[in-house]
């Protein structure tokens, strides 16, 4: 379709040529199409903003978790005839007509995890045949972390096979119920190490920084073999909505297990589980590990701190099996858990669209189901 100035610079030839020829059947629609081309572009100049403010938002949000849009366009001297706006964070663009303020306050619900470079929201302004068109576009908005979202563990109730959630007390399972709580443990110091962000006080070495001005924390061996280990296996997983679901269940048993005493982290391609004490410290720089965890040929490299200790190997691999490492644990807890519709029978707990089997023992909710 022709712009504004294009149907007004042929109306202006119409009305010549009707004029110059005698021919006055040109004059009527000459006269319409300048007057359409010149309310056109005039009415869209006077509408068009001369700046669309976007505020800047938080850079961290949580999956299925409210965020705040608010656009707003400044310098308009008319109302628009009609217009479009876009921003990265909506789903589908937003439509208005001349009774729009100018104002976009709205809450949006981001879906799937990872980091996304947001373009900036883009506003086009147009009459209503599309001869005339202006875009505005706001200031860059940078990054936006998408964090997996924390869901709450629901254990089989003992006796019923029903499934409650459970958010005061440890995973439970029958008689092994005591053996999943997160306890308080005593660590053994194992040399220093350089400091790393989020490690407690009461870690940091203070003499040696006193020496050397550097920070150095505490190495502790301990805590590592007998607190709970979450490892996530990454490697070739069924599908990318299998592994956004392992990730949210190993974040939430991570959540889970640390508010009852501390637990561990290893994910696919690491040598060194990282530690997650009861205050959470840890936990926001782990949790944006989760979100751009992406899929990986190798699995969580099993070290000594796996030979003790309750395990929970949480893999979104297409065949789901538990390394050989594992195994023959001589008493110690292993579970695996997986992607599942529902919770299958013999399942002894579910997180996140996951469901938690018990290796090496046979469940009293699989003998129930017997």
């Amino acid at each position: 379709m022709p712009g504004a100035l294009t149907a007004a610079g042929l109306g202006v030839a119409m009305v010549l040529a009707g004029l110059g020829f005698g021919a006055q059947s040109l004059l009527v629609p000459g006269i319409g199409l300048l007057l359409l081309g010149v309310v056109s572009f005039v009415w869209v100049e006077l509408a068009t903003p001369r700046a669309l403010l976007r505020e800047r938002g938080p850079t961290r949000v949580v999956e299925g978790e409210p965020f705040a849009l608010r656009i707003e366009a400044v310098g308009s001297r008319v109302p628009p005839p009609t217009g479009e706006l876009t921003d990265p964070v909506l789903r589908t663009s937003l439509r208005f007509g001349p009774g729009w303020n100018g104002r976009v306050d709205t809450t949006v619900w981001i879906r799937g995890r990872g980091r996304r470079r947001l373009e900036p929201a883009r506003l086009e302004v147009r009459d209503p045949l599309g001869l005339r068109v202006r875009v505005v576009a706001s200031e860059d908005p940078g990054e936006l972390l998408v964090l997996p979202r924390i869901e709450p563990v629901l254990v089989g109730g003992a006796g019923s096979g029903g499934v409650r959630a459970s958010t005061e007390s440890g995973i439970e399972e029958g008689a092994a119920a005591r053996q999943l709580d997160a306890r308080a443990i005593e660590l053994e110091v194992d040399g220093l190490r350089a400091y790393r962000e989020g490690t407690p006080a009461s870690r940091i070495h203070w003499p040696a920084v006193a020496r050397t001005g550097e920070l150095v924390e505490r190495r502790l061996i301990s805590g590592a073999e007998s607190a709970p280990i979450v490892a996530l296996d990454a490697s070739r997983p069924a599908s990318d909505a299998a592994l956004d679901a392992a990730v949210r269940a190993a974040g939430s048993l991570c959540v889970h297990l640390a508010a009852r005493g501390g637990c561990a982290v290893l994910m696919s391609g690491q040598q060194r589980a990282v530690e997650i004490e009861s205050d959470l410290r840890g936990w926001p720089a782990l949790h944006a590990q989760l979100a751009v965890l992406a899929p990986s040929n190798a699995q969580p490299v099993l070290s000594r701190v796996l030979r003790s200790g309750t395990v929970f190997w949480v893999t979104a691999h297409a065949r789901p099996a538990v390394p050989a490492a594992l195994r023959g644990s001589g008493g110690a807890v292993r579970f695996l858990v997986s992607p599942t519709e529902g919770v299958p029978p013999g399942a002894v707990f579910s997180v996140a669209g996951c469901a938690g089997w018990r290796l090496g023992a046979r469940s009293r909710m699989a003998e129930l189901a017997a």
